[in-house]
């Protein structure tokens, strides 16, 4: 599946956060990430983000998709981290 993943944590927490989200997704702009990931993998990310996270005060929010193709992606302006395919 492809995901869009947004995230507010707090000022202690965000650098793990950041770190984590590295591992799974390709990081397009300041705290959000977009990508292909399996099912498995995202409940182990989400699995690893809880141990992180402060439920009471930090956000997570998934947008999914069955595949990028059925995203239509705009970028006004300067794109931060554009994904490459470098093998």
């Amino acid at each position: 599946m492809y995901v869009i993943l947004v995230y507010d944590i707090g000022e202690m927490r965000v650098a793990r956060m950041l770190k984590l989200c590295r591992k799974y997704l390709n990081w397009i702009q300041n705290s959000v990430f977009e990508g292909e990931i399996t099912e498995v993998k995202l409940k182990e990310f989400m699995g690893k983000a809880h141990t992180i996270m402060d439920l009471d005060n930090d956000s997570i929010i998934l947008f999914k998709s069955r595949e990028q193709r059925w995203l239509d992606k705009q970028i006004i302006g300067v794109e931060r981290g554009p994904v490459t395919n470098f093998l």
